[in-house]
């Protein structure tokens, strides 16, 4: 069942909660986001597509938090447009390995595909060539919320929307998210059940009033519990 956060005739807005696929693909053709919001909203399959209606941004399938879907092609095309020109605002909570020295900063890179594992994604100088091999601008702004023994709380909102940005920029400065087995975040010292990365606002205007909205999900249990074990240990 999905967890609405809000809906109205031209959005659905819902916190998304870990391990929950988005897409259909290998592997995955059921019990995903996408099932779930076709079983909800039946007049979804027009669109946008058959595969993605009316995705417009996604989540990684173990980042918690807010995503919106666009209900009708107007609303689509709108939405398409706000995160293309960044008129969206996207902020996200992170337990990061280590305290960063400056309680906030700027990560600006680029962001393409690892030369060394196709699979994953890496950060590129900004002075890379412009080409497909070392990907597009990256920009992600943090600052520490707390700060324990071993790991950091940090906010973090991102100008861009690249493939991994936030768990390759945080992995890039050497503060890579816990519980992240791809980018090196996953430690025996503490067991996390997955990334903690949670997609906690999103603010954008309205399609169809213009009002400028808000929307924000609560960290769910797992992410409070591993806030709770660094707090325990401290």
């Amino acid at each position: 069942m999905l967890d609405v956060l809000y809906e109205d005739e031209d959005l659905i807005v819902i916190n998304k909660p870990p391990n929950f696929v988005v897409h259909p693909a290998p592997g995955h053709y059921t019990g995903t986001l996408v099932n779930a919001l076709l079983y909800h909203c039946p007049d979804l399959p027009g669109i946008g597509g058959e595969l993605r209606p009316g995705i417009v941004h996604r989540l990684d399938r173990d980042t918690s938090g807010v995503m919106v879907v666009a209900k009708n092609d107007g609303a689509l095309h709108s939405l398409a447009h706000q995160f293309k020109d960044r008129e969206t605002k996207k902020e996200y909570l992170a337990l990061a390995w280590g305290v960063p020295r400056a309680a906030a900063g700027t990560v600006h890179t680029r962001i393409g595909r690892s030369t060394r594992d196709r699979k994953k994604m890496a950060a590129y100088p900004l002075a890379a060539p412009d080409d497909e091999a070392h990907g597009k601008e990256a920009i992600s702004h943090y600052e520490v919320v707390k700060s324990f023994e071993r790991a950091s709380l940090l906010r973090l909102r991102i100008e861009t929307g690249r493939t991994h940005q936030i768990r390759v920029h945080l992995a890039h400065i050497h503060h890579p998210v816990v519980g992240d087995a791809t980018y090196g975040g996953a430690r025996p010292e503490l067991p996390a059940p997955r990334q903690m990365l949670h997609a906690e606002r999103l603010s954008l205007t309205h399609p169809r009033t213009k009002e400028r909205m808000t929307f924000v999900a609560p960290l769910p249990e797992d992410f409070v519990s591993v806030i709770n074990q660094l707090k325990s240990s401290a």
